[in-house]
C-alpha cells in the first residue's frame, strides 16, 4: 500500500512560470521506480506517451509533431528533459525498500490549464502505482475518475473548470 503523502499535486512558480509538483512515498526500490519512469516497456503502460529513449542526456526525443530533449539523467535517481518547451523531472530518493518520488511539471504557456494538466498528471502516478503493484491498467480503467479529480483541482487550484469539462467530454469519447 502506498503511504498518503500529499498525493494532490501542488500548484507552484519556479523562475516567473506556472509548474505542478507531485509526490508519492512508495514501497518499491528506488531501482524498481526507476526502472518504471525510464524504460520504454515500462512506461507505456502508464505514461501519457512511450518514449522511445536510452535515457541519455542530450538525447532528442519526438513524439505527436513535437520535440524536446533529455536534459540530465543521473540513474536511478534523477531524470528531467525538456518536450514542447515544457520541463519535467523525476527526483527519486530512497533504498532497497521504499522510494520517494517527485515528479515535477514546469509550463513554458502560462495559459496551461492547471487543473486540466493535474488531474493528468494525478491520474497517470495513480497508474504508475498500479503497475508497481503489478496491475496494468487500461486507459479507460485508469480515467474512470477523471472527472472528479479534476473538479477537485479546479476548486484546489481556484480556476475555471469550463476548459477541463469539455477535455473531459472530448476525452470519453475516445476510452
Amino acid at each position: 500500500m502506498t503511504e498518503n503523502i500529499g498525493r494532490d499535486g501542488v500548484l507552484e512558480a519556479i523562475d516567473g512560470r506556472p509548474a505542478l509538483r507531485f509526490r508519492r512515498k512508495l514501497p518499491h526500490g528506488v531501482e524498481r521506480v526507476w526502472k518504471a519512469v525510464s524504460t520504454p516497456t515500462e512506461l507505456e503502460q502508464w505514461f501519457p506517451a512511450a518514449l522511445e529513449w536510452g535515457p541519455e542526456a542530450g538525447e532528442k526525443l519526438e513524439a505527436y509533431g513535437m520535440t524536446g530533449e533529455v536534459t540530465q539523467v543521473q540513474a536511478p535517481y534523477t531524470l528531467a528533459w525538456s518536450f514542447s518547451d515544457d520541463l519535467y523531472r523525476f527526483k527519486l530518493t530512497g533504498d532497497e525498500d521504499s522510494c520517494r518520488l517527485m515528479f515535477l511539471h514546469v509550463f513554458a504557456d502560462p495559459d496551461t490549464p492547471a487543473a486540466q494538466t493535474a488531474a493528468g498528471w494525478h491520474t497517470y502516478m495513480d497508474r504508475l502505482e498500479q503497475l508497481l503493484e503489478g496491475r496494468v491498467v487500461s486507459e479507460k480503467e485508469a480515467h474512470a475518475d477523471w472527472g472528479e479529480i479534476h473538479e477537485h483541482y479546479a476548486e484546489l487550484f481556484g480556476v475555471d473548470p469550463a476548459p477541463g469539462r469539455e477535455f473531459w467530454k472530448r476525452l470519453q469519447e475516445t476510452l
